[in-house]
């Protein structure tokens, strides 16, 4: 796990607050970022694969272990609904 990222349960996450500021400033790292995105969510639905979510709320940075259920322009989606805005996400561990 990266260093400075605090393990949260996938359950917490419904809890955090997630400010509008983009963590990624470069066009070409999001773009990147979202078709890391979708293949997470074609192996979170077909073999139920789960992922490290390196992601930021307003108070640390935090990583989630779970599988992405869904994904739409702006967020993604976990079990529950759960939510984790795209914005915020630094990065995947596939």
């Amino acid at each position: 796990m990266e260093r400075g990222f605090e393990l949260v349960e996938k359950e917490d996450v419904a809890g955090l607050n997630f400010p509008a500021e983009h963590v990624l400033s470069k066009e070409k790292d999001v773009k990147a970022l979202k078709a890391e995105l979708e293949r997470a969510n074609t192996l979170g639905n077909l073999e139920h694969y789960k992922v490290k979510i390196y992601f930021e709320d307003d108070k640390k940075k935090r990583v989630v272990h779970t599988t992405i259920w869904a994904v739409t322009e702006q967020a993604i989606l976990l079990k529950k609904n759960v939510v984790i805005p795209i914005r915020r996400i630094h990065k995947l561990e596939i």
